[in-house]
Parts: structure tokens; sequence; C-alpha cells
């Protein structure tokens, strides 16, 4: 049997601007809006938030666009001084087009990356033995399609196909010297979501529900040791590496309230299945002495989004939000493998149109708040921030 192995339990993936290692700023105009998107948002990028809403598109609608993610994570051990990451950017971009042929069917593709990290300790961080280099992303084509049921129900759903590819750098303690090993490796992985959209109050209050359901993916890659003493050799050879890789379900349910033409106000609660990952185990197929599960032990989690848009002009838009994100994993099995801490958010953002084309701006400011670590042999304290930018471009028509 394989070990379970996920692919962000490799990684350093305290960079990404949500707890664990999902992103979900997959739109500029939902960025500004603290990602508050499941009831009301109706472009194409509803695939992501919501696959029933891209009923909402009036014929063809397309966007494109980038999130800028720029994190900050420290770590103060309990005995030693505060230590960082360096500066590294991660652009996960993002790419939806959706076309409505009838008034009451819509069909989409979206092309975007649900998970992912990038992160690279300072070179004699004292947790170097457990991450030092890490680059990993899930990317996600989602065919989609959505129906009109009622006039004031909506159903939609996807195929979510996975790829999934990773990078990763670690030091090697030995007697009067340190080496390094570096893996790499890639996986497939499938899926599905279902969405449904319905009107509680006709042009007062929207519901949505989405779902998107695990992924398993298996991992395959190599390992490649480096700097290793002559008399170590024997034990720590280049070879294969694999395991089997889970990818968390998660529901999003919302509500939009608006009071006036001009006025969106809306709130999303969102459960993560993070109790999909409770070990860190790697498998080394040639050389099996060297296996190290690490318990993670992590649990399924709610999360939760409050945000606004107000319409200045018809055709200028501001949004403004706020997040709250718990961690998912205990204070026992908190390591430089993967830091990560509560987080909370703050949003603003802009959209303007010209006739058929839009662009709309997001920002987001994530603070992790202190997370006392009581993992044997690296007990310490985890904090940190991160700045979010997008960029979304429209066109509809």
């Amino acid at each position: 049997m394989k070990k379970t192995l996920s692919l962000v339990a490799l990684l350093a993936a305290g960079s990404s601007q949500a707890a664990g290692f999902q992103i979900n700023t997959h739109s500029a105009r939902s960025t500004g809006m603290g990602n508050a998107a499941a009831a009301w948002l109706e472009d194409s990028s509803a695939i992501y938030s919501n696959a029933a809403n891209i009923l909402g598109v009036n014929k063809l609608d397309v966007t494109v666009g980038d999130t800028g993610i720029l994190p900050g994570i420290k770590f103060k051990p309990t005995l030693g001084a505060e230590q960082g990451q360096k500066t590294t950017l991660s652009p996960p971009p993002h790419l939806f087009i959706a076309y409505k042929p009838f008034d009451k069917f819509a069909v989409g593709l979206g092309v975007y990356t649900p998970f992912g990290a990038n992160s690279r300790w300072v070179d004699d961080f004292v947790g170097r033995f457990k991450a030092q280099e890490s680059a990993m992303a899930i990317y996600n084509i989602n065919p989609t399609a959505a129906y009109q049921l009622h006039e004031r129900f909506r159903i939609g759903g996807g195929v979510n196909i996975y790829r999934g590819t990773l990078e990763l750098k670690r030091a090697l303690g030995f007697v009067e010297s340190e080496g390094q090993v570096h893996l790499g490796g890639s996986s497939w992985g499938v899926g599905y979501n279902i969405g449904v959209q319905a009107i509680v109050v006709p042009k007062l209050i929207t519901m949505g529900l989405h779902y998107r359901s695990s992924a398993d993916l298996t991992f395959k890659g190599n390992a490649d040791f480096q700097n290793v003493p002559a008399e170590f050799q024997s034990r720590l050879p280049d070879g294969r590496v694999e395991g089997d890789v889970t990818l968390p379900a998660t529901v999003a349910w919302g509500l939009a309230f608006t009071p006036m033409d001009n006025l969106t106000l809306a709130f999303d609660a969102n459960w993560v299945d993070w109790s999909s990952f409770q070990e860190l185990a790697i498998e080394f197929p040639d050389n099996p002495a060297i296996n190290n599960p690490l318990p993670k032990r992590w649990r399924a989690k709610w999360n939760y989004h409050l945000g606004g848009e107000y319409g200045v002009t018809p055709d200028l838009q501001v949004r403004a939000g706020l997040i709250y994100d718990p961690a998912p994993g205990p204070h026992g099995t908190l390591t430089p493998d993967l830091p990560d801490a509560d987080r909370f958010g703050v949003s603003v953002g802009a959209g303007y149109r010209w006739n058929a084309l839009r662009a709309d701006l997001g920002y987001q400011y994530v603070t992790l708040a202190d997370n006392e670590s009581s993992a044997p042999g690296i007990s310490g304290t985890y904090n940190g921030s991160a700045h979010v930018f997008g960029l979304t471009l429209g066109y509809s028509m």
C-alpha cells in the first residue's frame, strides 16, 4: 500500500493567501470583495465560485487575469532569533470563458490554479532540514455547464482535471558537513463540482451553494541527493519517490443582499475538508529504509468572507471586504515544512467598464496571527503577512 503524500506537505506553503494551501483569488472583482462570491458573481469567473452562476452572462463572456501573492512568513524559535523567507512572488493566472447559446443553458471553460505555494527560506534558516525552497502548483482545467430549471433556480456543474507539479529542496545534516536533497515530480487527478443558485426574494436576496469534490492524485518523481559524504552515499542513492495525494473537498454557501440597484452586500461561509491530510509521508520505493512519515492531523475548517460592491456610476464600481480563515493544523504538528496560522484579511477593489470591455483591480492585505508550535525539536512561533494584487480583464457581448 502506498503511503499518503500531500503535494503541499512537501512545501513551506505559507505563501498561499488562504489557510492550508488553497488559492481562491481567481477574479479581481471577487478579490476586492473578500472572495464573497458564491451567491451573486455572474460573469465567466463563476466557473470557480459557483458553476450555476454562469447563466448570468448575456451571450459570451471572457475573463483573463493574474494574481500576485507576495508573502512574508516568519519563524521565531523558542530559543533563538526570528528568521524569515526570501521575497518570493507567486503569480497564479486565471482564464474563464462562458457561452450562452440559449436563454436557459450555458457552457464554459476555466483554467486556473486552486492550490499552490512558492517559498524560499533564508540560507541559514534553523529549519532548513525540513524545508529550504519549494514551488508547487495545481492547475485545474474545468469544463462547465449550467441550466435554468426555474425562473428562480439554477443548477450547474463541471469536471475538474488537475495537473500538479512540484519542486522541493531540503538540507541534510551529516557529522561534519551539510548536503541537500532535491525532489521533483508531477501528477494528474480528476474531480467534479456542482452548484445551485436560488432567488430567495426577487431583486433582494439570492443564495448560492457550491460543492467541489476531493481529488486523488498519484505523485511520482525523483530524488537527487547532493554533497553526500562518501560514507553515506550507499544509504542515500538517487532514486524514485512516490505517494498518494488528496486535494480537499470544499463547500461554499453564500448569501447576497441587494438593498438598492447599485449596492450588493455578500457573505460566504466555506468549509474545507483538510482532514484528508493526516500524515506527511514520502515513499522511496528503491530505498524504503529512509521513509520517515510525520503526523499532521489536520482538521476540517470553516472560513468566512464578507464583502460589498457599490456602483458609483453605471460604469464604475468600488468594493471592500473582510476575511477570517483559521489554520487547520494542531500546534503539536506545526513545522517549517508547512507553516500556517489563523489569517485575517481586508480587501479593496474597483472596476470600470468601457462598452463591451471591462477591467477590475483587487487588493487584499492578509495578516497571520501568532501561532505557537510545540513540535518536538523545533518549537517556536510562526506569523507573517501577505499582499495580494489581482487584475482581471473582461469582454462580454
